[in-house]
């Protein structure tokens, strides 16, 4: 198993499962739409993108957005996607994907890696929780939804 920082050159079989997340989450299949919107990403580098590779297939990645805090004036990351194709899950690759995640925002001088996941994904939480992740129950979350 390899995990390794995509680029451009790998926009092809990134958006195959990107799509794949993508249809995982209820959304209707559409490999043009994500090959465009990855394309977009890597061409502003919008965002940071790991994959796993095992022996020629993707089987999983994750996707970075950068942001910033203000109070600390540091970089932070929003760990915005991971995928583990099924057949993958439960052997390590989310880990892997997520520790090549969390070594570029070190790297990176960030201040901290956030994420949210579904009430229902108790599997993403353990996994988080392992990873020392912390529950925040200091702050509510909030969203509008503009379309």
């Amino acid at each position: 198993m390899e995990v390794f920082l995509a680029n451009i050159n790998h926009l092809e079989s990134v958006s195959v499962i990107f799509n794949q997340y993508r249809i995982f989450y209820n959304q209707a299949s559409n490999i043009e739409a994500a090959k465009e919107f990855l394309e977009e990403r890597f061409k502003n580098k919008d965002s940071v993108v790991f994959a796993a590779n095992d022996n020629g297939e993707l089987v999983g990645f994750t996707q970075l957005y950068p942001s910033f805090s203000s109070v600390s004036m540091k970089r932070v990351w929003i760990l915005n996607d991971l995928y583990v194709k099924e057949s993958y899950r439960r052997k390590g690759v989310a880990n892997l994907l997520m520790s090549a995640a969390e070594e570029y925002a070190k790297e990176s001088g960030a201040v901290r890696v956030i994420l949210a996941t579904q009430i229902s994904n108790i599997a993403a939480q353990k996994l988080y929780e392992v990873r020392d992740y912390i529950k925040n129950e200091e702050f509510y979350h909030y969203t509008l939804r503009l379309q």
